[in-house]
């Protein structure tokens, strides 16, 4: 894999995704970010010799702003700023998620807002390069900074805490920084609070969800296409002319994929429809699949912010040589989109779960009931559907919006918060169920489309998703269990087996 260089400004959520799947990723600051990160740091250096007010710099922190730092207190407060407020809780995050945030704050140091000491990205670089990963747990940020979250990762930094090897064995963190050939990381000013006062985790997180949703979305709309031959659906919705009678965002480019994909299909020919209307989880396909399009195009685009952004507080302006106090670190737009990228793919899965229930209905396709083979004392899949309809329910549970109230943090100087991390946590555990359910319609659309001998009529891109079907499950001839198949299928279609 390509070394990824970070310039606080071009990072996407499929290069993070891509990255923080490597156990070792090869990540760097590019030039121009090490210049603006070294700039910053003089800045910094300036305001502290000078005896500026400078919060979390020469002042304390939360609701002790006012009170200014000795000079005793200035050497150890880096540290004692992460000891204090380390406080991850619950299971621990995937690593994956953690190297994603070790390199969202890499990339924003790079942004020259930090003003930390350069050794720290350095440091940085180095871990992610030997496979080390703080141990950080889920519960903690309230998506106004993710302060508990960065604080448990800086002080797994600095020696203190745990780190995850790349074997995945879990150590103290200095013994397994020493094992790496590192020795933990000194803290000078500024350095602990650049650690911990950040977005860095929401930011991953959310860039993540776009990118795996991405993904998914690509995948359902395969699944459905292949429902529709099964069906034999009367293409006419997907019509340009009908759209333009009512543009809405995403619904061209879903209705133009599945279009393509349906491209040379006897769908086609005239009279190959077997209705001449529909069911909606059929004839909406452009509309509800676009409003997922268009959620996925603002998420990736709040997420790409947020990871190209500087949330520290406070900020350094290189240009105005000054340090101010801000809110960068506050995400409520990245909180909305995130729940309305939830909210869409669970209408999505809505018409996913009403596809598969018509598809297994004689009345509505004339094939065999539940798409038993014909002859076989099978029940076909008829239980799948308890399955179906309760995953449809992990769905809809996990796209409730988050809660938001006035927080009581801080003697009530921080009484605003976001709950962001949360939101993004809730998508991508909506994801893990709806990858199954788009395995499960995969299955039932392969079943129809091989009883009606259409196997060898699929265009194809069609032909393709069949034969990642089989290649993970042979047709339903007699009962029996498929549980484990449709979980292989699952992971198929997330490492992106129907198309990304």
């Amino acid at each position: 894999m390509e070394a990824l260089e970070l310039d606080g400004e071009g990072l996407t959520c499929r290069a993070l995704a891509e990255a923080a799947a490597a156990v070792r990723p090869e990540v760097r600051l590019g030039d121009s970010a090490r210049a603006r990160l070294v700039a910053a740091r003089a800045v910094v250096t300036r305001a502290l010799e000078s005896g500026e007010a400078v919060y979390g710099l020469t002042t304390g922190l939360g609701a002790r702003a006012t009170e200014r730092l000795s000079e005793a207190e200035l050497s150890a407060f880096s540290l004692q700023t992460l000891r204090g407020r380390a406080l991850s809780l619950g299971r621990p995050l995937p690593a994956a998620v953690v190297r994603a945030a070790m390199i969202v704050r890499l990339n924003g140091l790079g942004r020259g807002a930090a003003g930390c000491d350069p050794a720290v990205a350095d440091f940085l670089v180095a871990c992610l390069a030997r496979g080390l990963t703080p141990l950080v747990r889920e519960s903690g940020s309230i998506g106004a900074s993710d302060l508990l979250l960065g604080a448990t990762m800086g002080l797994a930094l600095a020696g203190e805490g745990e780190l995850v090897d790349a074997e995945g064995r879990v150590g103290p963190s200095t013994a397994l920084l020493r094992a790496a050939g590192l020795a933990p990381l000194p803290l000078g000013p500024r350095d602990g609070l650049a650690l911990a006062n950040h977005s860095s985790f929401s930011g991953a997180l959310a860039a993540l969800l776009a990118a795996r949703a991405a993904t998914a979305l690509a995948a359902v709309q395969r699944s459905a296409a292949l429902s529709m031959e099964g069906f034999r659906a009367n293409l006419s919705p997907l019509d340009p002319a009908a759209l333009a009678l009512r543009p809405q965002p995403g619904q061209d480019e879903a209705a133009a994929e599945l279009r393509e994909l349906l491209a040379g299909s006897g769908l086609e020919a005239p009279g190959a429809a077997r209705r001449l209307q529909d069911p909606l989880s059929f004839r909406t396909l452009p509309q509800t699949h676009g409003a997922a399009h268009a959620a996925l195009a603002a998420a990736r685009a709040a997420a790409e912010a947020e990871i190209n952004g500087a949330s520290d507080n406070p900020a350094v302006l290189l240009e105005d040589d000054r340090v101010v106090s801000n809110g960068a670190f506050q995400t409520p737009w990245l909180t909305l989109a995130v729940e309305t990228l939830n909210r869409a793919l669970a209408q999505v899965a809505v018409l996913l779960v009403g596809r598969c229930a018509k598809l297994l209905a004689e009345r509505f396709t004339g094939l065999p009931l539940f798409l038993a083979r014909p002859g076989a004392d099978s029940n076909g899949f008829a239980p799948v559907m308890k399955l179906a309809e309760a995953l449809l329910g992990e769905v809809q549970q996990a796209a409730q919006p988050v809660a938001v109230w006035p927080s009581v943090n801080a003697e009530g100087v921080e009484d605003s918060l976001t709950n962001a991390p949360l939101a993004a946590r809730c998508g991508l555990g909506l994801l893990d169920a709806f990858e199954r359910l788009v395995a499960i319609e995969a299955l039932v659309a392969a079943q129809a489309v091989e009883l009606r001998g259409l196997a060898g009529a699929l265009t194809p891109p069609m032909a393709a998703v069949l034969a990642a079907v089989r290649r993970r499950s042979p047709p339903l001839a007699e009962d029996r269990p498929l549980a484990a198949e449709i979980e292989a299928l699952a992971g198929d279609l997330r490492a992106g087996a129907f198309g990304e």
